[in-house]
Protein backbone atom coordinates (compact mmCIF):
# COMPACT_ATOMS: atom_id res chain seq x y z
CA UNK A 1 0.00 0.00 0.00
CA UNK A 2 2.80 2.38 0.88
CA UNK A 3 4.46 2.05 -2.54
CA UNK A 4 1.21 2.64 -4.42
CA UNK A 5 0.53 5.85 -2.51
CA UNK A 6 4.13 6.96 -3.06
CA UNK A 7 3.80 6.35 -6.80
CA UNK A 8 0.50 8.21 -6.83
CA UNK A 9 1.98 11.24 -5.06
CA UNK A 10 4.96 11.17 -7.43
CA UNK A 11 2.65 10.98 -10.47
CA UNK A 12 0.55 13.89 -9.24
CA UNK A 13 3.63 16.01 -8.55
CA UNK A 14 5.04 15.25 -12.02
CA UNK A 15 1.72 16.23 -13.65
CA UNK A 16 1.83 19.52 -11.76
CA UNK A 17 5.44 20.09 -12.79
CA UNK A 18 4.72 19.41 -16.45
CA UNK A 19 1.66 21.64 -16.31
CA UNK A 20 3.68 24.49 -14.90
CA UNK A 21 6.32 24.00 -17.62
CA UNK A 22 3.80 24.10 -20.45
CA UNK A 23 2.28 27.43 -19.31
CA UNK A 24 5.45 29.43 -20.07
CA UNK A 25 5.65 27.75 -23.48
CA UNK A 26 2.27 29.15 -24.43
CA UNK A 27 3.22 32.57 -23.11
CA UNK A 28 6.51 32.49 -25.01
CA UNK A 29 4.81 32.24 -28.38
CA UNK A 30 5.07 35.74 -29.87
CA UNK A 31 6.10 37.09 -26.49
CA UNK A 32 6.10 40.76 -27.41
CA UNK A 33 3.39 40.62 -30.06
CA UNK A 34 0.41 42.08 -28.22
CA UNK A 35 -2.45 44.01 -29.82
CA UNK A 36 -1.19 47.18 -28.13
CA UNK A 37 2.32 46.95 -29.59
CA UNK A 38 0.95 46.02 -33.03
CA UNK A 39 -1.22 49.14 -32.94
CA UNK A 40 1.75 51.24 -31.79
CA UNK A 41 3.86 49.90 -34.65
CA UNK A 42 1.16 50.70 -37.20
CA UNK A 43 0.63 54.21 -35.84
CA UNK A 44 4.30 55.10 -35.29
CA UNK A 45 5.27 58.19 -37.26
CA UNK A 46 7.89 60.01 -35.24
CA UNK A 47 11.40 59.21 -34.14
CA UNK A 48 10.30 59.02 -30.49
CA UNK A 49 7.51 56.59 -31.40
CA UNK A 50 9.99 54.21 -33.00
CA UNK A 51 12.47 54.62 -30.16
CA UNK A 52 9.76 53.72 -27.65
CA UNK A 53 8.85 50.64 -29.68
CA UNK A 54 12.53 49.65 -29.92
CA UNK A 55 12.85 50.03 -26.14
CA UNK A 56 9.79 47.84 -25.66
CA UNK A 57 11.28 45.07 -27.81
CA UNK A 58 14.67 45.37 -26.09
CA UNK A 59 12.99 44.99 -22.69
CA UNK A 60 11.01 41.99 -23.95
CA UNK A 61 14.23 40.43 -25.25
CA UNK A 62 15.98 40.88 -21.91
CA UNK A 63 13.04 39.34 -20.04
CA UNK A 64 13.02 36.41 -22.44
CA UNK A 65 16.79 36.04 -22.02
CA UNK A 66 16.25 35.72 -18.27
CA UNK A 67 13.81 32.89 -18.98
CA UNK A 68 16.42 31.23 -21.19
CA UNK A 69 18.92 31.35 -18.35
CA UNK A 70 16.37 29.92 -15.91
CA UNK A 71 15.52 27.06 -18.26
CA UNK A 72 19.19 26.28 -18.89
CA UNK A 73 19.73 25.99 -15.13
CA UNK A 74 16.72 23.70 -14.90
CA UNK A 75 18.05 21.58 -17.79
CA UNK A 76 21.37 21.26 -16.03
CA UNK A 77 19.52 20.04 -12.94
CA UNK A 78 17.64 17.46 -15.01
CA UNK A 79 20.86 16.27 -16.63
CA UNK A 80 22.99 16.14 -13.49
CA UNK A 81 20.33 14.63 -11.24
CA UNK A 82 18.31 12.58 -13.73
CA UNK A 83 18.06 9.77 -11.18
CA UNK A 84 15.72 11.98 -9.13
CA UNK A 85 13.19 12.13 -11.97
CA UNK A 86 13.09 8.46 -12.90
CA UNK A 87 11.58 7.56 -16.24
CA UNK A 88 10.45 11.14 -16.82
CA UNK A 89 13.99 12.54 -16.85
CA UNK A 90 14.40 12.34 -20.62
CA UNK A 91 10.95 13.84 -21.22
CA UNK A 92 11.72 16.71 -18.89
CA UNK A 93 15.07 17.31 -20.58
CA UNK A 94 13.51 17.28 -24.05
CA UNK A 95 10.72 19.61 -23.00
CA UNK A 96 13.15 22.03 -21.39
CA UNK A 97 15.42 21.99 -24.46
CA UNK A 98 12.39 22.81 -26.63
CA UNK A 99 11.48 25.72 -24.34
CA UNK A 100 15.05 27.02 -24.54
CA UNK A 101 14.97 26.91 -28.37
CA UNK A 102 11.61 28.69 -28.43
CA UNK A 103 12.72 31.36 -25.98
CA UNK A 104 15.97 31.92 -27.90
CA UNK A 105 13.99 32.26 -31.13
CA UNK A 106 11.82 34.90 -29.44
CA UNK A 107 14.90 36.75 -28.15
CA UNK A 108 16.33 36.90 -31.67
CA UNK A 109 13.01 38.11 -33.10
CA UNK A 110 12.68 40.82 -30.44
CA UNK A 111 16.25 42.00 -31.06
CA UNK A 112 15.58 42.18 -34.82
CA UNK A 113 12.42 44.22 -34.23
CA UNK A 114 14.24 46.57 -31.88
CA UNK A 115 17.06 47.05 -34.41
CA UNK A 116 14.54 47.74 -37.18
CA UNK A 117 12.79 50.41 -35.15
CA UNK A 118 16.12 51.96 -34.09
CA UNK A 119 17.05 52.14 -37.78
CA UNK A 120 13.71 53.73 -38.70
CA UNK A 121 14.11 56.25 -35.87
CA UNK A 122 17.60 57.08 -37.08
CA UNK A 123 16.40 57.63 -40.66
CA UNK A 124 13.55 59.82 -39.45
CA UNK A 125 16.08 61.84 -37.46
CA UNK A 126 18.31 62.20 -40.55
CA UNK A 127 15.36 63.22 -42.72
CA UNK A 128 14.33 65.81 -40.16
CA UNK A 129 17.87 67.23 -39.99
CA UNK A 130 18.12 67.33 -43.77
CA UNK A 131 14.76 69.05 -44.18
CA UNK A 132 15.65 71.51 -41.42
CA UNK A 133 18.76 72.76 -43.25
CA UNK A 134 16.85 73.28 -46.47
CA UNK A 135 14.12 75.44 -44.99
CA UNK A 136 14.57 79.17 -45.52
CA UNK A 137 15.56 81.32 -42.55
CA UNK A 138 13.08 83.94 -41.39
Amino acid sequence: MKTKSGKFVFAISMIGLLGSLSAPAAAADNSADTPEIRAAVQNATTRSDHEAIAKYYEDAASQMQAKVKEQKELLEQYQNKSYLYGRRAQDLQSHTEALIRDYERNVAADIREAALHRQIASKLDENHATSGTQSPAL
